[in-house]
């Protein structure tokens, strides 16, 4: 074997996940999984990697996604397979697959991994996870109010809101879309000559995109292009106006951005993001908006939709205390006499409900310096006297005080450490 084989690392762009970047992980899905709850959304879980298909039509052939990004490979049967890079494609791939349209409408939330290959940086990785929440069959601008409000309620309950700003704009409807989209076609058309290879692709596919563009030159270009609002139609208006008179009666505080867009046809309506400056430059932290036509793109029935995804690691590193372990009692017995007591007391404990931590060797000393390294609450040690009168000696080890406890008291005596 190599040196080189013999120490093995993790992949670029993956990382491990253990102690306290699990527990900030963990509290993360958590939290967002119950305050989601709270607002109707039922869980699902949909498969890391589906037939390519199904991120083509929904992510867009020119989308750099699909064509830088996306993790793509041929199984052994010959068919395209694409690890997932975001969880709203394979949700409305389920909606179809499952016959679920019936059902409409119909709240989803999500969480896992999700894959890309791209550069990765603080809060970026190849292998990232998000959580996810979805909207389907509700095509009246109050499904966007509560999405939003679902995703500000989790950020609260994270006690990172105040570390983000709301981000909204209006992408209008079909008609809207199309005159925008034939404005964006003229003005770019004067400027071939000064556009990126990437948005000369997009000009007559995808114009839209090309106001995403990171190339400098295309920024620059970007800058003086006609504007949205210029194009967009009183239903829209109208429609935009309920969801930002909405937001405003439930105290959710917002910023009009008109260069936030959504460049493939099927968005429409709402587009929204958290966005911070606690991880450095600016970046999102939760986006989402309305995708009425995604379903229908896929070759399923005409479908509102709307929902927003959010990485859990960007969340993560914005908790400003990471969640703590829970403070196990620490069972020691007082000598080898004592092991078979002491293993039947932690399974006792367990059954009620209390975390136990039960040192495999050593002497009374030595085991206490374990309890004292895992934060242990208690100590319940199980000396030869204390046994031969069916006792155990409980010492609190945050204040030093201890008291005997006969055995079958124990549990009792213990419930206020629960």
């Amino acid at each position: 074997m190599s040196d080189s084989s013999s120490r093995l690392q993790p992949v670029r762009g993956t990382h491990d996940l253990l102690g306290e970047g699990h527990r900030r992980h963990h509290e993360v899905v958590q939290t967002a999984r119950e305050i989601a709850g709270r607002y109707g959304f039922e869980e699902i879980s949909t498969p890391i990697f589906e037939f390519t298909e199904v991120f083509k039509r929904t992510l867009g052939d020119t989308s750099d996604v699909v064509t830088k990004e996306m993790y793509t490979f041929e199984d052994r049967g010959g068919d395209s397979i694409t690890l997932r890079p975001e969880a709203t494609a394979g949700i409305a791939r389920a909606l179809i697959s499952g016959g679920l349209s019936q059902d409409l409408p119909l709240k989803f939330f999500c969480h896992g991994p999700m894959f890309r290959y791209e550069r990765p940086q603080k809060g970026r990785l190849r292998q990232f996870h998000q959580i996810d929440v979805e909207l389907l069959g509700v095509p009246e601008p109050q499904a966007d109010i509560e999405v939003i409000a679902c995703g500000q309620h989790i950020l609260e309950a994270l006690g990172v809101a105040k570390d983000t700003t709301l981000e909204i704009n209006t992408l209008g409807d079909g008609d809207s879309r199309k005159a925008y989209r034939e404005a964006l076609v003229k003005y770019f058309s004067g400027h071939k000559e000064k556009l990126s290879a990437d948005s000369l692709a997009r000009l007559e596919r995808n114009p839209m995109r090309i106001l995403d563009s990171k190339d400098d030159g295309d920024r620059s270009l970007v800058a003086d292009a006609p504007r949205f609002s210029e194009h967009i139609n009183e239903a829209s208006k109208q429609f935009f106006a309920t969801v930002c008179g909405g937001l405003e009666a439930l105290g959710i505080r917002y910023r009009r951005n008109e260069r936030l867009v959504r460049g493939l046809d099927y968005y429409c309506h709402t587009a929204f993001e958290f966005t911070t400056t606690a991880l450095g430059a600016q970046g999102t932290v939760m986006g989402g908006g309305r995708y009425d036509g995604l379903v229908e793109t896929m070759g399923g029935p005409a479908t509102a939709g709307v929902g927003w995804a959010a990485g859990i690691e960007r969340l993560a590193l914005l908790l400003v205390q990471p969640p703590q372990v829970r403070r196990p009692i620490s069972v020691i017995p007082g000598s080898a006499a004592g092991e078979g007591k002491a293993l039947m007391l932690a399974h006792a404990l367990r059954q009620a409900g209390h975390a136990v931590d039960m040192f495999y060797r050593g002497n009374v000393g030595r085991r206490m310096k374990r309890a004292n390294k895992v934060n242990a609450r208690v100590a319940v040690i199980l000396g030869d006297d204390e046994l031969a009168r069916n006792a155990a000696m409980v010492r609190d080890l945050d204040s030093g005080q201890q008291q005997e406890v006969a055995l079958d008291r124990l549990t009792e005596y213990l419930k206020p450490y629960l």
